[in-house]
């Protein structure tokens, strides 16, 4: 293998690990769960909802629920599904 080509493998596995740590990042949860909130909250507010910023709430927190159990799901679905060796 010529080195241009080991250092264009070598560059497209630091764009994926880079892919994956922002995939599973604080920062990118909060964030959407944050705009998320926003755009509820705004939609709730012009449907005269009472408490708009309160209900908001609610999905913006099963979001961040749901991704804090899809690695306990995942793990459960790959040990009883995917039979195959890492």
């Amino acid at each position: 293998m010529k080195q241009a080509e080991i250092e264009t493998i070598i560059k497209r596995n630091k764009r994926v690990e880079a892919d994956k740590a922002w995939e599973n990042s604080w920062s990118r949860r909060l964030m959407i769960a944050g705009g998320t909130y926003l755009i509820v909250a705004i939609d709730l507010l012009i449907l005269d909802v009472p408490h708009n910023w309160l209900h908001a709430i609610v999905p913006s927190g099963a979001y961040l629920i749901s991704t804090l159990t899809l690695p306990v799901m995942k793990r459960v679905w790959t040990d009883k599904f995917y039979k195959k060796d890492f």
